[in-house]
């Protein structure tokens, strides 16, 4: 059964193989909804070796219509990233960031869709090296090119499960749905990116910060069993959120609990965009 240790890292951990010399591929996905460039800011500071990863260019691919704000990249494009940030065969890879492990989570989950396992998401992220005080580096890393093969082009058909907005329907009545963001744009009373509040009905919310505790770490196990408590009897389970960034931390959390989701990559903004769409507000099924 999938553990805590198989999906997340410790800061110590972390910092011993570093000491250690071991191969690692270390990812920085510097990404936030109102910073979502983080380039500048990792050159300020970022865990020695850390490479780079730009959530938009790299982990999205905006020439696709129709798929919402961040589609997924193709397998071929998502490999030409990888090795420009040295993800060799067999090769260890940890991915932070310093806002709620959204980015982190993301490129954690686009990475097992394109059929790497060997992944962990740094607990804490950024804010957990900075607060045990380990040293941190500026500047940009460039490392010798790697040659990671990735088998699906197509992640939405991927090593990772994902629904199309049909199916996420389907799931909302006969499963269990999730919807990842905060609870006033659950409910309709609020929507700050989107044209349409509300949310997919039958949808149970499940707020991708409720899984974290104030230190940014994912919460204990015990914690996220009562978090998801709706969805443990569900023969199926899915997230989505916004765009499909911060479902995958839901889906991380789940993960941890030996429960695998489905990410709806289209997520709301997909959804609100079609006009024939139901939608519900409030408490609403």
């Amino acid at each position: 059964m999938p553990s805590r240790t198989e999906t997340l890292i410790t800061v110590d951990e972390l910092a011993s193989r570093i000491t250690a010399v071991e191969p690692l591929v270390v990812l920085d996905v510097r990404w936030q909804l109102d910073r979502p460039d983080g380039r500048d800011i990792y050159a300020e500071s970022h865990i020695p070796g850390a490479v780079y990863v730009d959530l938009e260019t790299e982990l999205s691919d905006h020439a696709l219509a129709g798929r919402g704000r961040h589609p997924l990249p193709s397998g071929s494009a998502l490999q030409a990233a990888a090795r420009r940030w040295g993800v060799r065969a067999g090769v260890p890879i940890i991915v932070y960031d310093n806002w709620n492990r959204a980015g982190s989570a993301r490129a954690w989950w686009l990475l097992r869709a394109a059929g790497i396992t060997d992944v962990r998401i740094l607990d804490g992220g950024l804010g957990a090296w900075v607060a045990a005080g380990h040293d941190v580096a500026a500047g940009a890393v460039h490392p010798r090119p790697g040659d990671v093969r990735i088998a699906h082009d197509d992640l939405y058909a991927g090593a990772a499960a994902t629904l199309s907005a049909d199916e996420a329907a389907v799931l909302a009545a006969d499963g269990a749905l999730i919807d990842a963001r905060a609870p006033e744009r659950f409910r309709g009373e609020v929507e700050p990116v989107d044209a349409v509040p509300g949310h997919v009905p039958g949808a149970r919310n499940v707020p991708s910060g409720s899984v974290l505790d104030e230190h940014g770490f994912f919460r204990p196990t015990a914690e996220l069993e009562a978090l998801f408590k709706q969805v443990r009897d569900a023969d199926r389970v899915g997230a989505y959120c916004g765009s499909g960034v911060t479902a995958a931390v839901d889906i991380a959390a789940l993960r941890v609990l030996g429960i695998d989701a489905a990410l709806f990559p289209g997520s709301w903004s997909q959804w609100s965009s079609e006009a024939e769409r139901p939608v519900a507000t409030g408490f609403e099924a």
